[in-house]
């Protein structure tokens, strides 16, 4: 299209319209297998902008392609038209009906934020899918999204009251539950709205349509289906011959994934929140075939949720950081397990539940073992459930379980036999297929496991969809349980629901948009399904060398096509966890792991430089990573963007040079040393309003910021002259002094000392820069022989089980994590990693280990609000820091729920990165602290986390080390 007819259609709306090569590539894909790269993308401020957008689209014959997280799995919101991103800006919820239960709102509202919002009314939004932190409204109503709470309150069309559109030629339409009588009047208008009434009424109110439509869609049973349009739901009304006095065309839209209509509003029903109190049983069992058969029997009692897991997910979520953790509850190794939810409002009430409940699995003799979950750790195992499609894609390699067949819904009574009969199919295609389902609501997401890069698995992508289309057919089931049919299978809707039956959907599509402007290529007039894939079929592989080993993932290529797109990282600061902060700040698809990924994918497929990394788009997309790490741990796939950032700045300043200010960060350490001859006046001139300001200024650090102070302490000396204690061999420690506290925070380093030697410890200090410095700012030759150094000295100690603690957490935590991708003697590195603890780490082994204790502590009361530096959030666990000052018995202790503070090193004294760098604190961590008392001791473990609370807030953070030591009552 000429670009300036794109360029006339931006200055016209009131949002913004983009069509560079970033936004289109970062548009180009969901989580689905498939890539087209879209003609542009908007983010609308109004209803005005998507008329605007309709018009346009009308007059050119553009499709557009309506798109909420992105996480579709069936390819419903990528195309080669102009990408609506609603996530932007129509993000309101615009009236509350607390007495009648409703509430109304815009389509990029996400489910669980909407459900905080509804939590002090007593009301909730009952359907509740695995990517519920992120996913919005209007994906759930376009999808007719369902998730784990389906057996108890419904699907999303259950849930749609009413819904403002708008149509194909730009008018509007509210469509809600009218009578015959109020339906008619409908059909008299003089409008396209008008039109749809009345060629609806003339179509389903012949016989023989209806009775082609009861014949051959889904099972009524099957409460979960979602293929083609719901013409069937719509035969209910009395004008039809059904029971029922309303009708509601809500009912054809909810799940028609955006081909028929814009909605702007959506008014839901809700429901009374969950009774409060819940257990949890999670049957064990060594075949599949018996956890299939169990789920009968104990469907029978009123299960708030029954969800199974198999082998194949399991073992991902050994290979995820932040997962792992939440498989406690799994005994053995199970072949598959259920996962059976039971509430109530009393005591009584549930315990008499859990105990019919357990009577029915004993009586079964199946599972062998059946482990209760109660609080907290029901949040984990559903958590841990809840990443399991994410987590498919740690599978190393360039086979995936391919999501294809992944939607099918049967009757419960047909589970058995109908999981018997696909086995036999993947048998017959030598698959091992991934069993992951919704068990209680018959909807299973099965998975085969290809390689969509070889042309022979592409021909078996459509080979095994075609008779799974074919089994679910011949049990009356729904091809598309939750997921929507989008590319992946739409084209088997004419299978599935009949030739003439196919047809009517195409005359309905034509009726209310003529032109085909809405998601074109979706329910109707398929794309073919194994067309237009994410990957070019037997392309070549490029050749990428790299400085950082990247073979857990077979190359750094693959490592960024770990990223499945299920959009983990579109929450919220509103949700748990860290990821991503700058996305929480912008709100911009590129500043999140899979917009960051996905560009490195692109670019290092389709570049034709001689090194690839140098890209302008992949330098914009990194630039607000604050490499945080969060990503690391919270991402299912393990995506760790801050060390492809390192490679990139790396290989990206290797082709264009490396700018002053990023070496006087990197090689800062040294300006430190030199800083430290003086430190008076090294303090005197940073602190100096025109001293400092030409310092920043010729530094390109933003005027606001202030500048750390400069330390000499000697610690040796201190070490020397304080403590003349015996060597206690078995108490021996490595304290290491990394570069900050050397310079920086020198007091910290003494107050270790102190606390150390007062506890007993044999205190040795090893002097070395960690090389964080220089990794953070891409100068990784430089980092690895610092680490090369360190490794050469520390591996003595190492050896002897010595254990190396460290102060400042993204210093030792460097010796756990990037040496590890030094191509460095694997036997030396191991050994060091696991010697290396951050302090508190090793403090709270001790406490555990009772070698220290609460009577070594003052009695005295405190309140201390903590701040864990995402490092440790990352690669250790903020719970020993929360441990550690919970041992004073006075002490109050609470940890900030909070993500990156914002300044992550160097970013937030850059003069272009400060504004973010300080909206970023402000989200959460700021406001928590300005609201405590002056009384409340605020730590942080991190410098620059100090550094930006101070800087912030006024307040001084203190690092837990030094509460610790204030604390002692011993000498």
């Amino acid at each position: 299209m000429d670009k300036n007819l794109l360029k006339d259609l931006e200055s016209s709306l009131e949002g913004t319209l983009h069509f560079d090569k970033l936004s289109r590539a970062l548009y180009a894909t969901d989580a689905s297998v498939y890539r087209k790269v879209p003609m542009a993308v908007t983010f609308p401020k109004g209803k005005n902008d998507i008329i605007k957008l309709i018009l346009f689209a009308k007059q050119h014959h553009v499709g557009l392609i309506p798109r909420t997280a992105g996480t579709s799995l069936a390819g419903q919101c990528v195309g080669d038209g102009i990408v609506v991103d609603v996530s932007k800006h129509l993000t309101k919820i615009i009236q509350l009906d607390v007495e009648g239960k409703t509430v109304t709102v815009q389509p990029g509202v996400i489910r669980d934020e909407l459900n905080e919002y509804l939590k002090e009314y007593g009301l909730f939004f009952g359907p509740n899918t695995s990517t519920s932190n992120r996913c919005m409204i209007g994906g759930m109503v376009g999808n007719n999204s369902s998730g784990t709470t389906s057996i108890q309150y419904g699907v999303t069309r259950d849930k749609v009251i009413s819904l403002k559109t708008i149509l194909s030629d730009g008018s509007q339409a509210s469509f809600k539950s009218v009578t015959p009588s109020e339906y008619r009047k409908k059909m008299n208008l003089n409008t396209l709205e008008g039109s749809i009434y009345r060629e609806l009424f003339t179509e389903l109110q012949n016989k023989k349509i209806q009775q082609n439509i009861k014949e051959e869609f889904p099972k009524s049973s099957i409460h979960r289906r979602n293929t083609g349009y719901a013409i069937d739901e719509l035969l209910h009304s009395s004008l039809f011959g059904g029971h029922e006095d309303e009708i509601n065309i809500c009912k054809l839209l909810s799940g028609s994934e955006g081909t028929l209509a814009f909605t702007t509003e959506i008014t839901l029903q809700l429901d009374d929140s969950p009774p409060p109190l819940a257990a949890m049983v999670v049957t064990h069992y060594k075949t599949l075939e018996d956890c299939l058969q169990d789920v009968v029997p104990v469907m029978k009692h009123n299960l708030h949720l029954c969800e199974m897991m198999d082998k194949v997910i399991l073992d991902c979520t050994k290979n995820n950081r932040e997962q792992l953790s939440n498989r406690f509850f799994v005994q053995g190794d199970p072949a598959a397990l259920l996962m059976l939810e039971l509430k109530d409002d009393s005591e009584d009430g549930l315990e008499g539940n859990l105990q019919k409940l357990l009577k029915t699995i004993e009586a079964s003799g199946l599972s062998y073992a059946n482990p209760i979950l109660r609080g907290n750790d029901i949040i984990k195992a559903i958590a841990l459930r809840k990443a399991g499609l994410g987590l498919l894609g740690n599978m190393v390699g360039d086979r995936k379980a391919v999501a294809c067949i992944e939607d099918t819904a049967v009757a419960l009574d047909d589970l058995n036999d109908f999981i018997g009969e696909f086995t036999q199919i993947m048998k017959g295609y030598g698959q091992d297929a991934v069993y992951y389902a919704h068990a209680g609501a018959g909807e299973l997401h099965l998975r085969p496991i290809l390689n969509l890069k070889r042309a022979d698995d592409v021909s078996l992508f459509r080979s095994i969809t075609t008779d799974v289309a074919k089994l679910t057919k011949k049990y009356g089931g729904s091809f598309s349980g939750e997921h929507g049919d989008g590319i992946v299978r739409a084209e088997f809707i004419p299978m599935m629901l009949g030739e003439d039956n196919y047809k009517l959907l195409t005359r309905i599509k034509s009726y209310f948009d003529p032109d085909h402007i809405f998601n074109p290529g979706k329910i109707v007039d398929a794309y073919p399904m194994d067309e237009s894939l994410r990957y070019e079929i037997e392309r070549k592989e490029p050749e990428i060398k790299t400085i950082f080993d990247f073979s857990d993932s077979e190359g750094i290529l693959k490592a960024a096509e770990k990223c499945n797109g299920s959009g983990d990282c579109r929450k919220t600061h509103l949700a748990a966890g860290g990821m991503c902060p700058s996305y929480h700040a912008t709100k911009n698809e590129k500043d999140t792991t899979r917009g960051r990924a996905n560009s490195l994918r692109e670019v290092l497929t389709n570049s034709a430089e001689t090194n690839r990394f140098n890209s302008y788009d992949l330098k914009e997309v990194f630039d607000l990573c604050l490499s945080c790490k969060a990503c690391a741990s919270e991402c299912p796939s393990n995506v760790d963007v801050a060390t492809l950032k390192s490679e990139f700045l790396y290989q990206y300043q290797e082709a264009n040079g490396y700018k002053f200010r990023n070496k006087l960060f990197a090689f800062n350490t040294r300006l430190n040393a030199l800083g430290s001859i003086a430190p008076k006046i090294t303090n005197t001139i940073y602190n100096s309003r025109i001293l400092g300001y030409l310092i920043k200024k010729i530094s390109g650090i933003a005027s606001e910021r202030s500048l750390p102070n400069i330390s000499n302490i000697n610690l040796n000396k201190y070490l020397q002259n304080t403590y003349k204690q015996e060597v206690n061999k078995e108490k021996e420690v490595i304290l290491y002094i990394d570069e900050f506290t050397r310079y920086l925070d020198t007091d910290v380093g003494k107050d270790a000392v102190d606390l150390l030697c007062a506890l007993g410890y044999s205190v040795h200090l090893f002097y070395g820069e960690s090389g964080r410095t220089y990794i953070s700012k891409g100068f990784l030759n430089e980092a690895k022989k610092l680490a090369d150094k360190n490794m050469a000295s520390l591996f003595k100690y190492a050896q002897k089980g010595t254990p190396i603690l460290g102060i400042e957490p993204s210093a030792i935590l460097t010796f756990r994590d990037e040496y590890k991708r030094f191509h460095f003697e694997t036997e030396k590195v191991d050994a060091i990693a696991s010697a290396s603890y951050l302090i508190e780490e090793f403090l709270a082994k001790e406490i555990k280990n009772g070698n220290i204790r609460k009577e070594q502590f003052t009695k005295s009361a405190a309140t201390i609000k903590i701040h864990v530096h995402c490092h440790q959030k990352a690669l250790s666990d903020q719970k020993v820091t929360f441990d550690v000052l919970n041992l004073p018995e006075n002490y109050k202790v609470s940890i900030i729920s909070s993500g990156c503070c914002g300044m992550a090193g160097s970013f937030g004294y850059e003069k272009e990165h400060y504004s973010i760098s300080m909206q970023i604190g402000e989200l959460k961590l700021f406001p928590s602290i300005r609201k405590s008392e002056e009384s409340v001791i605020i730590a942080a473990n991190g410098t620059s986390c100090r550094h930006q609370i101070l800087d912030g807030t006024k307040r001084k953070a203190l690092h837990p080390l030094t509460i610790l030591k204030n604390a002692l009552c011993i000498n």
